[in-house]
Parts: C-alpha cells; structure tokens; sequence
C-alpha cells in the first residue's frame, strides 16, 4: 500500500491510498481518481515528505506532536457536515425504514405535512420522485447503537 498527499484543480488537498504506484497511475489515467471533498477528477500528486520508521525512539527526540481527535472534525466540510447532521436530527422526525410509507402518505394528504427522514432502498426512492414527493439523499447515515 502507498498513501499519496493530492490536490485537485480548487486546490483542495487531500491523502489516498492506493495498492501500489503503479494502481494510482492506472486509475489517475482511467479517471477514476476524483477529489474527496468536491468530486473533480482533475487530481494531481503534491510533494510529500517520506514517512520513515527508524526503530526505536531516541531520547534526545522532540516529543511527537498529539494526533487529532478522530470524534472531533478535521476539516470545514467535516465540520459544516456534522453541523447539517445536527440541525436534521433536532427539526425533523426520524422515521426509520418507514421512510418512502411515511413521505408518499404526507403527499397524499393522508397524514399531516411535517419534517422527516429515514431510510429507503434505491427503487423506492426512485419511485418516490417519478410520483413527484419531493426526497432528497442526506450525505451521512442514521446513528447505529451498538452493545
């Protein structure tokens, strides 16, 4: 595995890893290889420092610097994503897998109007906006609770 620092034509800079050099190459050439942040595929490689493992740590080392918080976000899409993910779960109802049931009887008028999401397989949703109820995908899942 090789991990690559890229930047695409807006100058957002982001790492990737990739099986090998020569699999970027292939992929970069296929087009495949697309921004993380706004999608373009103009994407090209910028100078990274190599990363070398010298053993053990020497004493007389400067302390390594803390790694960032993985629950806190890195960058300000991150953070504008967490903030979209708040203001959905505080003003709207979250309804589950009942999601296409819930939003084709509010546009029939069988339930009253109100703010909701929730999940649905791909050809619900496809009927869904062919029978013209206006849905939208959200960019991030519900919250899993786990054990």
């Amino acid at each position: 595995m090789i991990q690559y620092s890229l930047k695409c034509a807006e100058d957002h800079r982001f790492d990737s890893w990739f099986q090998s050099a020569s699999a970027f190459d292939k992929l970069h050439a296929a087009g495949m290889v697309a921004c993380a942040l706004c999608g373009s595929p103009k994407v090209e490689k910028v100078l990274m420092a190599p990363r070398v493992n010298s053993g053990a740590a020497r004493p007389d080392a400067a302390p390594k610097p803390e790694k960032p918080s993985l629950s806190e976000p890195a960058s300000e899409a991150e953070k504008a994503l967490r903030a979209l993910r708040e203001h959905v779960e505080k003003t709207s109802d979250y309804v589950g897998r009942d999601f296409a049931r819930e939003a084709r009887a509010m546009h029939s008028g069988d339930t009253p109007h109100r703010p909701i999401w929730g999940e649905t397989r791909g050809d619900e949703a496809k009927a869904l906006i062919e029978d013209g109820v206006p849905v939208a995908p959200l960019p991030f899942l519900p919250t899993r609770k786990s054990n």
